[in-house]
């Protein structure tokens, strides 16, 4: 149960008492970026993080996925304190659990769309980490695009090769960051009937942190930032 009475049953990410300050440049304090917040997300949920720039989404975001480290507070992630771990244990938990959809697609512009996918099932020791990165650019439609590089795809092409990478693990959990940020509005909702769709078929928990209150209306659930805390938690649909 979370702090807000809301019991979920099989929490995958039970956030407590999290907060997060950095230093001023001049020296004049301290800036608060989260403070105190708290939830849980059941297995299976679909979850958007909003709220104004600023707010702290895309640090609270970070956090959850070990990428930086809070002041205070815990983040447990299928019931193992995150930053009770090193870095290098940190690291391999996400690579286990976690995939990424970020806003600027994040593609190795050297490898081509075949080989981003391939990157973290070779990195996971799948044997067969070309023919299931090969079924997983079927899936997002871009079977005929296995061998072309990033500069050569479209933005929409990318964020499509950005969601087959990021499924193609089977992770427990999908964390998203304004995913539709640099795409237009067509290409955009396809982008995302493309990444719900494969949500529901994978089962994955997802995580969406967006500006777009259409797009925070079709998760099941909307936690709403306001200066670095939770300003609303409506329960689970």
């Amino acid at each position: 149960m979370d702090r807000s009475g809301i019991e979920l049953s099989s929490p995958v990410i039970e956030v407590d008492g999290l907060s997060k300050q950095v230093r001023l440049a001049d020296g004049q304090g301290d800036l608060h970026i989260l403070q105190d917040v708290s939830f849980a997300v059941g297995a299976g949920e679909s979850v958007a993080i909003v709220g104004a720039s600023g707010s702290g989404k895309s640090t609270l975001l970070g956090l959850l996925a070990g990428l930086d480290v809070p002041v205070c507070g815990t983040v447990r992630l299928q019931g193992t304190d995150l930053f009770a771990l090193d870095e290098d244990a940190r690291a391999a938990l996400r690579g286990e659990s976690i995939g990424f959809v970020f806003q600027s697609f994040q593609l190795l512009p050297a490898l081509t769309a075949l080989e981003n996918v391939m990157l973290p099932l070779e990195l996971a020791g799948v044997a067969d980490a070309r023919t299931v990165a090969s079924q997983w650019l079927e899936r997002v439609g871009l079977g005929g695009r296995l061998r072309h590089y990033p500069k050569h795809l479209s933005g929409g092409e990318q964020q499509r090769v950005a969601l087959a990478r990021a499924f193609a693990p089977n992770p427990r959990v999908l964390l998203a960051d304004e995913p539709t940020g640099n795409l237009d509005a067509e290409t955009g909702q396809s982008v995302i009937e493309l990444m719900f769709r494969l949500n529901r078929e994978a089962g994955t928990t997802l995580i969406l942190v967006t500006h777009d209150e259409s797009l925070a209306r079709r998760c099941g659930r909307v936690l709403r930032m306001q200066a670095g805390r939770l300003a609303e938690q409506p329960a689970p649909a």
